[in-house]
């Protein structure tokens, strides 16, 4: 049978700058009524050098112009990606290299996207410096799923485990825990509102507990540890949900037992969840565990017993690539930290103006809340900073005020607007 004139493949060729027009022969296909909505084309997008773009090209990078229909963006999560890296996925999207095909067709067992995912563990693995006996899984599910994985997985329904609740998403952590082990809260900072974190030391934590489980950045809330607990116990083992600071800054990954995150903060969009874990941890499953939830079935796969989420697996690879190229997470903490400096600083300097309720020394390089003065003026700062292309800076629903995440992909640029804005919010309404 010929090939019909009208296929994707040739619009590719009949129209190689713009593939979805359609031809005048493709057209003659069409009823009148549906020619008649072709008819109206799209206004051509304008494409602008942005001086927002901070992180370094990927090398294989096209252009990394700016549309200057791109906002800054300060959402919690799905959270900003980095420009150039939606530029690559986009030059990607239809054929991937000499694949012939986009990687959301491909099979998840063929060689191109084992090549995908070798590359993005080699990558995730120099970046963190993950050592040989860790294992690097690559899940579903979101960090939430973690939430019962980790009780399964590595203890007994009888025993107990130590939970340091810092925040909304360590509460939660516990909550589920509860069902397949016997969680111990040894802190929690929620009278107080989640503000904290206390000091390890005076800390009583529970003898021969099989994990210590923490939230090494709460989302909500805005508290950060910035150096992490040693358990008393040495068969104790360190867990931690990294969910929104993962690859932020360098994390010595022997101190932990497991880290899990789920990528849509820092390091991809929504669907991948990251597990990087002991090798010596794994294949003590509980009997009752489903088999997407053992780590053993997983790892023995390569992150392959099912189909796994392939593009946003190709995505966070091509993040690590990015993080990478500026030189490594050293470099990228540089970088936070000047961010959410000039942040806070404008915060403390506003006279009560502004306020954020973390403790100093604990506040996050990611999450930022902050209230105002006057609570009634919240919803005009909102709408006056939407008007000037900053989005998403309401707080959490269970915090209220503003909350601005300032991961990874947020360019100083952003920040900095953000800065500016808030002054002359001030000026306006003090």
């Amino acid at each position: 049978m010929a090939m019909s004139a009208a296929t994707p493949h040739s619009l590719l060729l009949k129209n190689p700058t713009n593939p979805l027009k359609p031809t005048s022969t493709q057209l003659a296909a069409f009823p009148t009524t549906t020619l008649s909505r072709l008819a109206t084309t799209r206004k051509p997008i304008s494409i602008t050098c942005s001086a927002a773009t901070t992180t370094t090209p990927l090398p294989t990078t096209p252009s990394t112009s700016a549309s200057s229909d791109r906002v800054f963006n300060f959402a919690a999560g799905p959270a900003t990606l980095p420009e150039n890296v939606l530029l690559k996925a986009q030059s990607e999207l239809y054929i991937w290299r000499d694949s012939g095909m986009s990687v959301m067709e491909m099979s998840h067992r063929g060689k191109d996207f084992l090549s995908i995912i070798q590359k993005a563990e080699s990558d995730l693995r120099t970046l963190l410096n993950i050592p040989s006996d860790y294992a690097v899984l690559f899940l579903q599910g979101g960090a939430t799923t973690q939430f019962a994985a980790i009780p399964l997985n590595l203890c007994q329904p009888d025993d107990t485990v130590d939970f340091i609740v810092t925040g909304s998403w360590g509460d939660k952590a516990y909550k589920e825990a509860t069902k397949y082990s016997k969680p111990n809260v040894i802190w929690s900072g929620k009278s107080d509102k989640y503000t904290n974190i206390p000091s390890f030391d005076s800390l009583e934590q529970s003898p021969r507990a099989k994990y210590l489980h923490i939230c090494a950045n709460e989302t909500i809330h805005g508290v950060e540890f910035k150096d992490y607990p040693t358990p008393k116990d040495p068969n104790t083992i360190l867990v931690a949900d990294m969910s929104s600071n993962f690859c932020s800054k360098p994390v010595d990954v022997s101190k932990f037992g497991l880290i899990y995150a789920g990528a849509q903060k820092n390091v991809g969009p929504s669907g991948v969840t990251i597990v990087i874990i002991r090798k010596d941890l794994i294949g003590n499953a509980q009997p009752i565990t489903p088999v997407m939830l053992d780590y053993k079935i997983h790892a023995e796969n390569n992150s392959l017993y099912n189909t796994p989420p392939c593009y946003g697996i190709y995505m966070c690879g091509l993040v690590f690539e990015d993080l990478l190229a500026q030189g490594g997470l050293v470099e990228v903490e540089k970088k936070n930290k000047k961010k959410a400096q000039i942040l806070y600083d404008t915060i403390d300097a506003s006279n009560g103006f502004y306020r954020c309720p973390v403790e100093k020394s604990v506040r996050s390089l990611m999450n930022v809340p902050f209230t105002l003065v006057k609570p009634e003026l919240e919803a005009d700062f909102i709408k006056e900073a939407a008007k000037e292309k900053m989005l998403q800076l309401k707080g959490h629903r269970s915090v209220g005020g503003m909350r601005a995440s300032i991961y990874n992909a947020m360019p100083y640029a952003g920040v900095e607007k953000l800065v500016a804005f808030m002054k002359d919010f001030q000026a306006r309404h003090d």
